[in-house]
């Protein structure tokens, strides 16, 4: 009976002793934590962009601050952007991926050509100026010309110029790509540039022997396009009252404002504000509509 319960005794003795063991092994044999380096080793392609165009993603985390854990023990290891990104209504976008197609590279943006309300949450002055000033750039989505973000397309990308010697940087003068119908122009813009559209006027004007030879096209026709000022707006009223009540329109002796007193035989300026010319009443049909 004594040997039994020595036998007892030693049996729970040594299994304590292994429990402690056991115990004390794991206490000093944590559980290995995985690292970057260790992804390198299975996983090539994605380290291999985060090093060259990872931006934050390179710089302010590492592989398992977004995939936590690893199959078998973890299923679901590609996180939803939203699990870091939030606090912009950029951020409240679904589908990312349309546009940053690699999470690794997130700053290597390809857009389709049908993306406009991704834009909109950053770039939100030229909405409202493609909404202010309709034109047929109001339709088309921001990546039809944006096609890759950032990229400021050339305007002869789509449009011809006015002339074969103008640019493409020329367009900007005049034009605003977001409100492209609305027409403004610096005040050192040449005559040659208004010839590309205004030929007539600029082959009238070229030719006269008048002062007006030497003023600018956007002397007179600043501020807006197609403005037509007023003769007075520089001449002031340089005739009599008397001749004034007359001929209450400049034109019906000065002719145009680009062709200055250079009378055709048998013309006389149209009542309009284009250049043209209409045939002098012959003396006849004058009595005739007197009487």
């Amino acid at each position: 009976m004594n040997k039994l319960v020595t036998m007892l005794k030693i049996v729970t003795l040594s299994a304590l002793l292994m429990g402690m063991m056991v115990l004390s092994a794991g206490a000093a044999d944590p559980k290995p934590t995985l690292g970057n380096a260790d992804c390198v080793k299975c996983h090539t392609a994605a380290p291999e962009a985060i090093a060259a165009n990872g931006a934050a993603h390179k710089t302010q985390i590492g592989c398992q601050d977004c995939h936590a854990g690893h199959p078998p023990t973890v299923k679901k290891i590609i996180p939803l952007c939203s699990q870091c990104h939030s606090g912009k209504p950029h951020y409240n976008l679904s589908g990312c991926i349309r546009c940053h197609n690699n999470p690794h590279t997130p700053k290597i943006i390809k857009l389709a050509n049908n993306i406009t309300d991704e834009c909109l949450t950053c770039h939100t002055q030229q909405i409202v100026k493609l909404k202010q000033v309709k034109s047929k750039h109001s339709a088309l989505a921001c990546s039809f010309c944006h096609n890759t973000h950032g990229k400021i397309p050339l305007c002869t990308q789509c449009h011809k110029p006015h002339s074969a010697d103008m640019t493409a940087a020329d367009c900007k003068r005049c034009h605003q790509a977001h409100m492209p119908t609305a027409v403004t122009y610096p005040s050192d813009t040449t005559n040659k540039m208004c010839a590309s559209c205004h030929k007539k006027a600029f082959e009238l004007h070229s030719k006269t022997d008048t002062k007006h030879k030497g003023v600018n096209c956007v002397t007179c026709h600043k501020d807006k396009h197609k403005a037509m000022p007023t003769c007075q707006s520089c001449h002031g009223a340089p005739h009599p009252a008397r001749m004034l009540a007359r001929f209450t329109k400049c034109g019906d002796c000065h002719n145009i404002a680009h062709d200055l007193n250079r009378w055709d035989t048998g013309t006389l300026k149209a009542n309009t504000d284009k250049d043209e010319v209409v045939k002098v009443p012959k003396k006849s049909s004058r009595k005739k509509k007197a009487e």
